[in-house]
């Protein structure tokens, strides 16, 4: 086998545009993913059954399908529907729908970890429902849900390469496209899987810091 990455490096610098997109993708996908995860989490524990059987469908749908169908039904099932956008749009919406139910799950669990005497105390010292899980209940969660949070965000982060299959040039399309040009299969997905690790372990050494800073506290 005659191996040349020297071709492949060549065109490095398209490679690290590919990498651009693919941590905007990650970042927004995250960022909704937390708000439709805090969210779906307090109504998972709210007493309002509507509420609570809401989420919960919102998590068995998710967590048992797909990703991969979740976003073809946004970017190819939805114009059926009269409802079109963008490729961007729904990679990024898609990551976060999926994000937001597992990230649902693992706040749920991490609130329900703590001991409910510490709820009842606060609320007979006068606290309001919402400033027991903002003083006391929600900083113990925060630890309890920080590794499994770690991990899904990682998660988040390897499942943007499935948006190459909406049209979107982020790293592994870039890559593909670069296939077509040079037909260096190998050289190509092994600088991909070289990115993404070192995207990964960037990521995992700034929340492992993170981490411990909050054990200190």
């Amino acid at each position: 086998m005659n191996l040349d990455y020297s071709v492949v490096l060549s065109k490095l610098p398209i490679f690290l545009d590919g990498c651009l997109v693919t941590l905007e993708i990650s970042f927004f996908a995250l960022l909704l993913g937390m708000i439709f995860g805090i969210g779906g989490a307090l109504c998972r524990i709210s007493s309002n059954r509507f509420l609570s059987g809401i989420a919960f469908l919102y998590v068995w749908i998710i967590r048992g399908t797909p990703i991969m169908v979740q976003l073809f039904i946004l970017y190819f099932g939805l114009p059926q529907l009269g409802i079109k956008m963008s490729s961007m749009t729904a990679g990024i919406l898609g990551l976060a729908i999926n994000t937001g139910a597992y990230v649902t799950e693992i706040i749920r669990s991490g609130i329900q970890a703590i001991e409910k005497g510490q709820t009842e105390a606060a609320l007979s010292l006068g606290m309001k429902p919402y400033q027991a899980m903002v003083r006391i209940v929600g900083p113990q969660a925060v630890k309890v849900c920080m590794p499994p949070l770690v991990n899904q965000f990682i998660m988040t982060l390897k499942n943007s390469s499935i948006a190459s299959l909406v049209t979107i040039t982020e790293l592994l399309r870039t890559g593909e496209q670069l296939i077509y040009t040079t037909f260096r299969s190998f050289e190509v997905y092994t600088v991909v899987a070289v990115l993404y690790l070192i995207m990964n372990s960037v990521f995992m050494i700034v929340a492992g810091k993170l981490e411990k800073r909050m054990e200190r506290q």
